[in-house]
């Protein structure tokens, strides 16, 4: 096609859907509860529910014309604008968003689509790298020019025609730098909210990704994860996440903390977009049966689950378990009760290990960016920068990692061997000997108040096992402790992510577990 014709083609498809999506003086004025027209925080658009409809339904109407990217970037766009300031979660739009669905639909139009992902609007974790766009971990040291590539995770979204559509908040440098942060807090984003209660926290450190998908701001997002920072959001916010086997996904360009641990991961309202999501990421090849299978009936039959409670979860979090577990022996599964070993060790052994790694990742990151050129520099920055001290002024993690032994130190070295050892045999000897597809545990208490002074109330290990061990972990809608979510976590042994996934799919289907939040200002008392 000529690029006359190319950029007349582009300009239609632009101002085409905003002409027909616009409301009008009187729509506007209608659009209250109960009136005629839908109100502007509706999930609704074309007769589409965005709060349920999965990719590939999305990708089936784009392909008969009944729906177009920019139409539904658009209605993603309208979305953050009107309801987005109640959970404060997005942190920036994408000046080219519109233009890259444009792209899309010309695309669409010709037969040339790139897969799964072309027109899907994805929001990105501010942590991961745009040329583009600001990438700042949250923190102003990095609020400057925006880094000079983009990470290979988005460039791997661009090239399968994914709408980058923004960035989302989360809790500044992954929350690895005060004792007691608050998360969901970052000095360029202010404080992220649950959508479900809104004096509620998110959880860390991918808060708003998991809150924008669980207020329909994006079809799906990206997280990242050392331990806990994709999973324990998902399952805080009704929404699904997954932490892939390390490696799977590129972290070149990805703020860091360990290399050890680190990766980034799909987050999505289903389980279904999730697998896509990691199909465009990683460069393999989508389960175009994964949501037939999960609900073709006798899925979960004969899949031996094992139950790590956790207790100290709560007691309302445990009988949402045995809730849980009832359900899935209903659908054939055997459920057994299991407690993987080791882990007093490994919660002994994983923050000195990443105190060191991140001294030496956080150098090598920032000399690549303008701004502080180490991490020496990064504290003294946050010392003489008042807003960086607005929610909690501590950086204790940053100083202790600044005098941690280098990741060359034989005690390094050790620590790190019997963390890799432990965390995998709690898991392998799990499994083998209960001869089990997967473990399952909570992902989350229900959400704590969000509170500056106090900072986190959380106490979360079901998460630690595969996070150090580098195996895959999905967290799915389990059900509610009142008005609060709570996901049920699963666990694999080494790369069995797309076993998991099928596995999640199903479990997804028999609990059905997510509900649309209602954005309470909070909760009554007693």
């Amino acid at each position: 096609m000529k690029t006359r014709s190319m950029a007349a083609l582009t300009a239609i498809l632009v101002v085409a859907p905003l002409i027909a999506v616009a409301p009008g003086p009187r729509a506007a004025a209608q659009a209250r509860p109960g009136g005629s027209a839908r109100s502007a925080e509706s999930a609704l658009v074309g007769g589409i529910d965005l709060d349920t409809v999965t990719i590939p339904e999305l990708q089936a109407r784009m392909a008969r014309g009944s729906l177009s990217s920019v139409r539904l970037t658009l209605a993603y766009l309208r979305r953050i604008k009107s309801v987005d300031p109640k959970i404060n979660a997005v942190l920036h739009t994408s000046p080219t968003a519109l233009g890259q669905a444009a792209a899309s639909d010309i695309r669409h139009r010709l037969g040339r689509t790139r897969g799964p992902l072309d027109g899907i609007p994805v929001l990105l974790k501010d942590n991961v790298n745009t040329r583009d766009m600001p990438t700042t971990a949250g923190s102003l040291a990095l609020a400057g020019k925006p880094p000079a590539a983009d990470a290979e995770l988005v460039a791997k979204l661009r090239a399968g025609g994914a709408v980058i559509l923004g960035k989302a908040n989360l809790s500044e440098w992954a929350n690895f730098r005060a004792a007691r942060p608050t998360s969901g807090w970052s000095a360029v984003g202010g404080q992220t909210h649950n959508p479900y209660v809104l004096d509620r926290n998110p959880c860390g450190s991918s808060a708003g990704s998991a809150a924008a998908l669980a207020a329909s701001l994006a079809q799906v997002a990206i997280g990242t994860e050392t331990d806990g920072s994709i999973v324990c959001p998902a399952g805080m916010n009704a929404v699904v996440g997954l932490k892939p086997s390390l490696g799977v996904v590129s972290p070149s360009g990805v703020v860091p903390i360990s290399a050890e641990q680190d990766t980034a991961g799909p987050m999505a309202r289903n389980v279904t977009d999730t697998a896509l999501t990691l199909a465009v990421l990683s460069g393999g090849d989508p389960d175009p049966g994964l949501a037939a299978a999960a609900v073709r009936p006798g899925a979960l039959r004969g899949k031996r689950i094992g139950l790590w409670r956790l207790p100290v979860l709560g007691a309302e979090v445990d009988a949402l378990m045995t809730r849980t577990a009832e359900r899935l022996r209903a659908s054939g599964a055997e459920v057994v009760e299991v407690d993987l070993p080791y882990q007093v060790r490994l919660a002994e052994l994983e923050f000195p290990a990443l105190l060191s790694e991140f001294h030496r990742d956080i150098d090598a990151y920032l000399a690549t960016r303008n701004g502080p050129r180490d991490l020496a520099e990064l504290i003294e920055f946050n010392r003489v920068h008042p807003q960086e001290q607005s929610c909690f002024a501590g950086q204790e993690l940053f100083e202790q990692a600044l005098a941690a032994p280098p990741t060359t130190d034989p005690r390094y070295l050790a620590m790190r061997a019997e963390l890799a050892d432990l965390s995998r045999r709690s898991i392998d000897e799990t499994m083998t000997g209960h001869r089990l597809d997967a473990i399952a545990s909570p992902a989350n208490p229900p959400a704590w108040t969000t509170d500056c002074g106090r900072g986190d109330n959380d106490v979360i290990p079901s998460s630690t096992p595969a996070a150090v061990a580098g195996y895959p972990s999905l967290s799915v809608p389990a059900g509610f402790v009142g008005e609060l979510p709570v996901g049920l976590l699963l666990m694999a042994g080494k790369d069995q992510d797309a076993g998991l996934l099928s596995l999640g799919a199903a479990v997804e289907h028999r609990l059905d577990g997510r509900r649309a939040p209602r954005y309470l200002p909070t909760l009554p008392t007693g």
